[in-house]
C-alpha cells in the first residue's frame, strides 16, 4: 500500500524531530533550554538551497548544525523525561527513541526511518522514470482463481516482522 510519504529528505525530517520534541514538551510542561524555532527552519530551507547551487560543503555543513540543534532538544527532552507523568512518558520516550534512531542513520542505513509518524513506512523503489521511488508498506494478497475472493494478506516488512 502506497502511503502519502514525501522523498524524506535529511534537513526536512530532522526540522520534523524538532518540532515534534518541542510540541510534546509543551504539553507535557517540560521547560526546554532553547527550542531553535528561529534557527532551526533557516539551516533546514538552507540546506536545500545549498544542494539547488550545488555548495555540497556548505549544505553538509548546514546539516550538521542542524542535526546538533535537534541533538541538543532531545537530550533536553530526554534530561526531564522521568518529570513527565506515567501516561505521557512511555509515548515520550518512544518519540525519543525514533528522533535517536533518525540522528544516528547515514545514507546507506538498511531499515531506515523515513517518517516520524509511521515508522513502517519503507521505501519502494519501483525503477520507473515517472516514479522512482515509493513509499509505503510492501502487501501480498491472496485470492481465489475464480472469484476473486480475498483469502489472506500479509504485510512483508524488511525485518521479517508480519
Amino acid at each position: 500500500m502506497p502511503k502519502a510519504v514525501a522523498h524524506p529528505t535529511d534537513s526536512r525530517l530532522l526540522e520534523r524531530c524538532r518540532c515534534h520534541l518541542v510540541k510534546a514538551a509543551v504539553e507535557h510542561g517540560i521547560e526546554l533550554r532553547q527550542n531553535y524555532s528561529r534557527e532551526a527552519p533557516r539551516l533546514a530551507a538552507q540546506v536545500g538551497r545549498y544542494a539547488h547551487a550545488r555548495q555540497y560543503r556548505r549544505m553538509k555543513k548546514a546539516l550538521r548544525t542542524l542535526r546538533s540543534r535537534v541533538g541538543r532538544v532531545m537530550r533536553d527532552v530526554d534530561r526531564q523525561v522521568e518529570q513527565v507523568a506515567e501516561t505521557g512518558r512511555v509515548a515520550l520516550k518512544e518519540l525519543i527513541a525514533r528522533v535517536k534512531r533518525i540522528l544516528s542513520q547515514k545514507t546507506k542505513d538498511k531499515n531506515k526511518l523515513y517518517a516520524l509518524h509511521a515508522p513502517e513506512v519503507e521505501c519502494i523503489a519501483k525503477g520507473k522514470a515517472r516514479t522512482p521511488y515509493e513509499f509505503g508498506v510492501k502487501v501480498s494478497i491472496t485470492t481465489t482463481h475464480t472469484e476473486g475472493l480475498v483469502v489472506g494478506a500479509l504485510t512483508d516488512t524488511a525485518n521479517g516482522d508480519h
